[in-house]
């Protein structure tokens, strides 16, 4: 019988008293100097699972041997300190996650590696080979996912019934992060809310991953390496998510920032927009408002430019995604810049950095230009995935993002 979509395991979560000093900021958001400094004087930071190397010399290949097995040898320790402590039988996680007046809530499980596989949970980017392994060998070292990924769902009433019921309680734990937002977190242990988070899951077509694309590939991976022919259904059949409702999630804009004008003169380069744009000088930051408009900001001076174009047709929604139309009419013919992913003319600013970190790059002399754009949608998300195609890079920076620690998913369950 195959596993449900959604189902319930027996996390490893941090013990009351130190689940402050516990949690930390994703894996993939800090440089190995950054996590030394954040974890310096803090034993107990995940950050010596996740970032493992700020435990052994600097310099040394964060892809070694040797950092894996540091990773393994934190994770055990803290459980045999009892910083880090086991639920006694399989639960769901009510998370929540709180940023100024933003509150997205949303449910803790392991997601079915088989509907991965088939693209039940639906993906949205290319992975890389390199970051795949590295979070192959990091899950096998620690015979745990200690980094969850980010799904999106449609909610359903029942499944918002269990939420409000659960939160009704105080947490097991509450933490405001570095970054000062807060993340709660209850259990589900009772089996009637269990069983409908199941059936209210199962019943839905797809979720959707909204971060994680490489934790996700090498749970897939690692579940194929562990598959044994007659053997029992294992935990590594499915993977450490975190699922929240499409309509709470909230998406930042992903802007771009370019060095040099491909030797035309400013105003060359302004002349050269006008077949594709309509260009209008504005007072002040010309932040778009709606899709199809977009920011340019030249030393000194933001401009908006408007489509003049129709757009591509509805049966193509990555042609139709705001940073697609920016590389196709833009900065492709005009700019010379077609791949996002190698050319290093091109750099990108998540946008909770504001359009003020775009003016300082440009009246700095760093950047040539930069460009704002409006933040995609999460149905712009879900038309890509459900097309089975991928976005361009850099195009979501979902915030506010998922703590590391909070909840951890063992591969032994015995």
């Amino acid at each position: 019988m195959p596993l449900p979509l959604f189902r319930p395991f027996p996390g490893l979560r941090p013990n009351l008293q130190f689940a402050a000093e516990v949690a930390a900021p994703p894996y993939d958001v800090l440089s190995s100097d950054e996590a030394r400094q954040l974890a310096a004087g803090k034993p107990r930071s995940f950050l010596h699972i996740s970032k493992p190397e700020i435990d052994l010399p600097e310099g040394i290949d964060v892809y070694s041997a040797a950092v894996y097995a540091k990773g393994a040898e934190n994770l055990r320790r803290m459980i045999d300190d009892g910083v880090l402590l086991r639920d006694p039988a399989p639960c769901f996680y009510v998370y929540r996650l709180e940023m100024g007046d933003h509150r997205q809530t949303g449910i803790v499980g392991g997601g079915s590696v088989a509907a991965y596989d088939v693209n039940r949970i639906r993906k949205h980017e290319f992975t890389r080979p390199d970051k795949e392994d590295d979070r192959v060998r990091q899950i096998d070292a620690c015979d745990a996912q200690t980094g969850p990924v980010l799904l999106a769902h449609r909610n359903t009433p029942a499944l918002a019934e269990v939420i409000a019921a659960t939160v009704a309680k105080p947490p097991v734990l509450r933490i405001q992060a570095v970054d000062g937002n807060t993340h709660s977190l209850w259990v589900v242990d009772d089996a009637q809310r269990q069983a409908v988070i199941v059936s209210e899951f199962d019943a839905m077509t797809a979720l959707y991953i909204a971060d994680g694309h490489h934790r996700s590939a090498a749970a897939s991976r690692v579940a194929a390496a562990r598959r044994r022919p007659g053997a029992a259904e294992a935990a590594a059949e499915s993977f450490l998510v975190v699922s929240f409702p499409i309509e709470e999630m909230k998406i930042f804009d992903y802007n771009r920032v370019v060095r040099d004008l491909h030797g035309l003169t400013r105003e060359q380069f302004l002349a050269a927009l006008a077949a594709e744009f309509e260009v209008t000088a504005v007072s002040g930051q010309a932040r778009p408002t709606e899709p199809r408009k977009i920011g340019l900001y030249l030393p000194g001076q933001w401009y908006q430019l408007s489509l003049r174009k129709p757009l591509p047709p509805a049966s193509d929604p990555v042609a139709r995604l705001d940073v697609s139309l920016l590389t196709d009419r833009l900065l492709a013919p005009v700019l010379g810049i077609a791949d996002l992913r190698k050319d290093k003319r091109i750099d990108f600013v998540g946008g909770k950095r504001g359009l003020g970190e775009l003016e300082r790059r440009v009246d700095s002399g760093e950047m040539a230009a930069a460009f704002a754009l409006f933040a995609t949608r999460m149905e712009d998300l879900v038309a890509v995935a459900d097309a089975g195609q991928v976005m361009p890079p850099k195009s979501t920076w979902f915030e506010p993002k998922l703590a590391d620690g909070m909840v951890s998913y063992p591969l032994t369950w015995a």
